[in-house]
């Protein structure tokens, strides 16, 4: 086995995993480590494309409020940068449409921006800036085997497989004071540490099996009154799910989602057809009328998955493990992204309080367990109002599912109800500040204002599109 010295001045550091949660931990390391070696395994595109690797990055995403924040922290200038080549700002409430259970948020300014921007262009600006530091360097095409420790079992590095040079497949091994696992959903992580005889993470997981299918538009002036998008959710009701956001390139991106098995299609007129059925014609109505500049493609998601390493009793010394490889959300609420770049500014935080050695493990478990904490219990909270999906549904969840119905009745009357939903939404308030006195007198009025028995809803047919068939 051939070593890889990453020794530098400050040490070194490596990051399995070149995606959004890797590329931020990389440029949080570089501020303690003298040298930071990014490796994935995938073939990094120029272009912004989407990659093999990353097979949901063809899909639509979001970047939440508190994550777009975050990232222009770690990167100044970086929404100047990415409104250049295309992408949009916007007012989440002024320019967005929200459709929950049926009812339409009422219009008004939240003061938080999101940004509407593909996910390969968004990650290859990441990229750039990124490698833009002299002391990170990226190695793709390199397959990570195993972790290597020392006689106290203590990580030391990765071994792994370069696959850049075809006549050349020797294991390697990258030397590190810190590895950071960043390689997403289907990190083998657990299994690397119980390779090296220690104890692997507590594991949660809400078994939703999402699948959504994907078809992009031509975007025209005048299309949804100027608006940047639409996101309907599913209800009980109707667990049917879609969004329409604007993109950069005069395009639109649409997602159709359904739960428990029920398949989108991806032929032209079953798209067409299940986007009818969603819980508000909104969304129809544009796509109706667009010219459509793909065919549509489907992906699968089949649980939210919650590794609990902050409650290991002895977590090793020199790994963290950060994203979606510590916690997978149903991605109908576009939370991974944001969550990563919340845990980045974590682990910069508990690095410049000077937090080294055996400590940094358990104090970076610490410092992402709060922020892990608030999606996962919206994003499971919400799941749990999905008939037939299985999980921790407390006497606590029902009571507070109960009131978030009575929320969005609420908000379709009273804008400021609405921003303190968005604000929970994207991450910018914990959900109990839905329960602050102020924001329940304003959901009790408005939710007692709509006529006993009016609803939003529209009936999900069955026949004829019913897709429920395997992926």
């Amino acid at each position: 086995m051939t070593t890889v010295s990453s020794s530098g001045r400050d040490g070194a550091a490596v990051v399995v995993g070149a995606s959004m949660a890797g590329l931020l931990a990389a440029r949080v390391l570089a501020e303690r480590f003298g040298r930071v070696t990014v490796l994935d395994s995938d073939t990094l595109p120029e272009d912004a494309v989407p990659r093999g690797g990353v097979p949901q990055s063809a899909h639509a995403h979001g970047l939440l409020a508190a994550g777009l924040r975050g990232l222009e922290e770690l990167f100044p200038g970086l929404i100047d940068e990415l409104v250049a080549r295309g992408g949009l700002v916007a007012d989440v409430q002024e320019q967005f449409r929200w459709v929950n259970d049926g009812y339409t948020i009422a219009r008004g300014r939240s003061g938080m921006q999101g940004i509407l921007i593909s996910r390969p262009l968004l990650e290859r600006e990441v990229r750039r800036r990124t490698l833009a530091d002299p002391r990170i360097e990226l190695f793709d095409r390199v397959d990570v085997r195993g972790l290597v420790s020392d006689d106290h079992g203590r990580v030391r590095g990765v071994a792994a497989v370069d696959r850049r040079d075809p006549a050349d497949r020797e294991s390697r091994r990258w030397d590190a004071d810190l590895v950071v696992d960043a390689s997403g959903r289907t990190s083998r992580a657990p299994d690397w540490l119980a390779a090296l005889g220690a104890e692997p993470p507590e594991e949660e997981r809400v078994e939703v099996d999402v699948a959504y299918s994907t078809r992009w538009y031509r975007r025209e002036p005048g299309q949804l009154d100027g608006d940047r998008g639409i996101v309907i959710a599913a209800t009980p009701g109707n667990p049917r799910a879609g969004f329409l956001l604007a993109q950069e390139g005069d395009r639109w991106i649409c997602a159709l989602g359904g739960y428990l098995g029920d398949r989108p299609p991806i032929d032209p007129d079953g798209f067409d057809a299940y986007a009818a059925t969603l819980p508000s014609p909104m969304l129809h109505e544009v796509i109706a009328s667009a010219e459509p500049i793909t065919e549509p493609r489907r992906f699968r998601f089949p649980a939210s998955v919650r590794r609990r390493y902050e409650r290991l009793a002895r977590p090793p010394e020199g790994l963290l493990v950060t994203g979606d490889a510590v916690c997978s959300f149903d991605p109908v609420y576009g939370q991974g992204m944001t969550v990563a770049c919340l845990e980045a500014l974590a682990l910069r935080d508990v690095l410049r309080r000077g937090v080294d050695g055996p400590a940094l493990p358990r104090a970076f478990w610490r410092a992402i367990e709060p922020v892990v904490d608030v999606p996962w219990e919206i994003a499971v909270g919400g799941d749990l109002r999905i008939p037939g999906v299985r999980g921790p549904l407390d006497r606590r969840t029902r009571v507070v599912n109960g009131y978030i119905g009575r929320v969005h009745r609420a908000a379709a009357l009273d804008p400021a109800v609405g921003t303190a939903f968005l604000r929970v939404a994207h991450l910018e308030a914990p959900p109990a500040s839905l329960m602050a006195p102020t924001v329940m007198a304003h959901v009790l009025v408005g939710s007692r204002r709509w006529p006993s028995g009016t609803t939003r809803l529209i009936p999900v047919p069955r026949s004829p599109v019913d897709s429920r068939s395997p992926v």
